[in-house]
């Protein structure tokens, strides 16, 4: 049988196929490769032209930011931060023991918040003025010149 495949070149034939074959298998995978790839840049592409926000929140991620800080013009010692979030920044809230389900997002955020800015204050020990030393002009100067 091998004799009359040589003698009739279907081996030859045969091989080509083979050969054929295998290219067009490479061909497929280099195609699906080339198709992820563009896919992939397109999700990134999409990503960059997102929010801060919508990009955590399609990530399924928890985002909280502020969006403004508002100071009383009549009385500087007043003022509020206007803050956004997400859903998942909620659901991290909840989880953390800051609400529960039933709870105003306002409310759990608020918390949170509320507890934050404490922290802040007992961390920076804002009981009284604070020292932060002085500096003395007069050295600088000497050194200066």
């Amino acid at each position: 049988m091998k004799l009359i495949k040589k003698l009739l070149g279907i081996d030859k034939i045969q091989e080509s196929l083979v050969q054929a074959q295998k290219a067009l298998e490479e061909a497929e995978i280099r195609k699906q490769q080339a198709e992820e790839s563009a896919k992939l840049a397109q999700e990134q592409e999409e990503l960059a032209k997102l929010s801060p926000k919508d990009r955590a929140t399609r990530k399924k991620e928890p985002w909280v930011g502020v969006i403004n800080t508002h100071v009383n013009k009549d009385n500087i010692r007043n003022g509020f931060f206007e803050l956004d979030w997400n859903e998942f920044f909620v659901l991290q809230l909840k989880q953390d023991g800051y609400g529960a389900d039933g709870d105003k997002d306002e409310e759990i955020v608020d918390r949170w918040f509320r507890e934050l800015c404490a922290n802040v204050v007992v961390d920076g020990d804002f009981g009284g003025p604070v020292n932060t030393g002085v500096i003395d002009i007069q050295s600088v100067k000497k050194k200066n010149q």
